[in-house]
């Protein structure tokens, strides 16, 4: 898809993470254009389907890499090479770095010695315990479940006491359980006045835990404000639905005579995609339909969850 304008965020107060007209391109790919945002204190989520740019927004956010054009300031300081900036900030990158013969306790000591701290054993101490993970601290990390590993990085991330925290993508590949207890964490670390800015390309994900929301397409930034605003905006367009059922022919019959459904069609496959612009009440259809003609339902989903569907609502073109 193609994006022919800029979202432009204005915010009243000073940000502590401004990017203003940033762009970054590796050759002839472009990975941000112009892109312009605020963050303030609190949790706001970074949206975005793979390679929409979110990874290299944080990059740049955290220092990690400079500016084609454009400027990134943390603090109201410039972040590239200030080395004293980047102690302020503490930055869990997607992939999992950890070297799993250390045990817990080492990681987060390692991370630790690498920040220079005076009083590391304490520092560790504060860090392991504010991630719940005292018990199991002696263990090696490859003994360690996904979520656990995810903490215990948490924990390395949090041991110089950052004011900023960057979280790329944090929550991929945990179980419900292990997510529910990470986004705990980091609402009670927000609560406490961290500024935290986590990336996902799973909506429900950044839903649970973000104030605002900030959605990244093709290198722009489509959209921001929060979650129901987002979403008024998406209600204005209509939804795709899957219906799988043992008789397609008769539901897509059945659904075209239904106010809630704009149009029907059965693929090669036979399942049913519904085009809808009220799925509440295409939702409470379905079932009745099914048992009034004796149809038995397989599947019932809104397509329109992924993210790529989501951003070719929101993006105007």
């Amino acid at each position: 898809m193609n994006v022919t304008s800029t979202y432009q965020e204005v915010s009243p107060t000073e940000p502590i993470i401004a990017v203003r007209g940033v762009s970054k391109w590796f050759g002839s790919v472009v990975a941000l254009n112009d892109v312009s945002l605020n963050i303030h204190p609190g949790l706001t989520g970074l949206l975005g389907p793979n390679g929409a740019g979110k990874t290299t927004l944080l990059h740049l956010i955290s220092g990690q890499t400079k500016c084609s054009d454009g400027e990134v300031t943390v603090f109201g300081q410039q972040v590239r090479n200030n080395y004293q900036l980047y102690h302020r900030i503490g930055f869990l990158s997607e992939h999992e770095t950890v070297y799993p013969f250390y045990t817990g306790r080492q990681f987060v000591e390692f991370a630790g010695k690498l920040n220079g701290l005076d009083s590391l054993a304490s520092a560790v101490d504060h860090a392991i315990e504010r991630v719940g993970l005292v018990d199991v601290q002696n263990r090696s990390l490859g003994t360690y479940s996904r979520g656990m590993r995810q903490r215990m990085r948490l924990a390395a991330t949090l041991v110089h006491d950052p004011e900023v925290l960057i979280l790329d993508e944090p929550l991929s590949g945990t179980d419900p359980r292990q997510r529910v207890e990470f986004q705990d964490l980091i609402v009670r670390l927000a609560g406490e006045g961290k500024t935290i800015l986590i990336s996902s390309h799973i909506l429900e994900e950044v839903e649970a835990v973000a104030g605002r929301i900030l959605l990244l397409m093709s290198g722009k930034l489509a959209a921001a404000g929060n979650f129901r605003a987002i979403r008024a905006k998406l209600d204005e367009q209509a939804y795709k639905v899957r219906i799988v059922t043992d008789a397609p022919r008769v539901m897509a019959a059945a659904l075209v005579q239904t106010d809630a459904v704009e149009s029907v069609s059965i693929g090669a496959d036979g399942d049913i995609v519904v085009l809808s612009h009220n799925v509440a009440a295409l939702m409470k259809s379905v079932p009745r339909l099914a048992q009034e003609h004796k149809i038995r339902l397989t599947r019932v989903e809104p397509l329109d969850d992924s993210l790529e569907s989501i951003f070719s609502y929101i993006v105007e073109r």
